[in-house]
């Protein structure tokens, strides 16, 4: 299957190819340089725990399979390791 790029940069990947990948018009697509090409692959989910500016801050929704007490322990070690160190 063949597409083309326009005069302004932009391809249509076919209504096959995005229905059979689950493609919608809110996917966000990551560009990969490849051997010979390049890669179009969705974007990963972003954890809902992240830190930002030292601060651990949640960004989503809740769930219930987190187990935040060993996620806060995990953290505490790794501070404590680090101003520590053997």
């Amino acid at each position: 299957m063949n597409v083309h790029v326009d005069k302004s940069g932009r391809l249509v990947l076919p209504k096959a190819v995005r229905q059979q990948l689950g493609i919608t018009p809110d996917t966000e697509l990551e560009i990969v340089p490849a051997q010979g090409g390049i890669l179009l692959r969705p974007v990963p989910d972003q954890p809902p725990l992240r830190q930002i500016d030292g601060l651990w801050v949640h960004q989503g929704t809740a769930t219930s399979s987190a187990d935040w007490g060993r996620i806060v322990s995990a953290v505490r070690e790794e501070r404590a390791a680090s101003a520590w160190p053997p």
